[in-house]
């Protein structure tokens, strides 16, 4: 698997929101397009952060009241961990692994250009169904 890059299995364009774009329309962008992840980016495309299905659990399970309203930039992992689309899918599966992350977003210079999930690593080394890169 030395020879299969993350850039062959990402989704590219990453799904993305601004740092203001509420939580209700970020929800919204998750549930229509059956995403875990969508990255935070600036005006240039540069990562800011990512919102995940797991940020929306720790958000409701949370001891402060989270308004559907609150910006994602309140709520958002700030430190994301990245990789590159020339990297072995090894380095993001092992990174996934070491982390407990299921999406990592893969950058070239500091743009997001797209997002390896676990879930387009499972579906690489799948019998039942080919990876379909532009679901996550």
């Amino acid at each position: 698997m030395e020879d299969v890059f993350v850039g062959s299995l990402m989704s590219s364009p990453a799904r993305s929101v601004s740092g203001d774009t509420t939580l209700r329309e970020a929800g919204h962008v998750l549930l229509d397009h059956d995403i875990g992840s969508v990255v935070v980016v600036d005006d240039d495309w540069s990562l800011r952060g990512i919102l995940t299905t797991t940020d929306f659990v720790r958000v409701v399970a949370g001891e402060k009241a989270w308004e559907p309203s609150t910006p994602v930039a309140e709520v958002m992992s700030r430190d994301a961990l990245t990789t590159t689309a020339d990297a072995p899918i090894t380095v993001a599966a092992d990174l996934m692994v070491d982390t407990g992350h299921d999406h990592v977003p893969v950058v070239d210079g500091e743009s997001a250009i797209g997002v390896i999930a676990a879930v387009d690593l499972a579906a690489y080394v799948s019998t039942v169904r080919a990876p379909h890169p532009s679901k996550r």
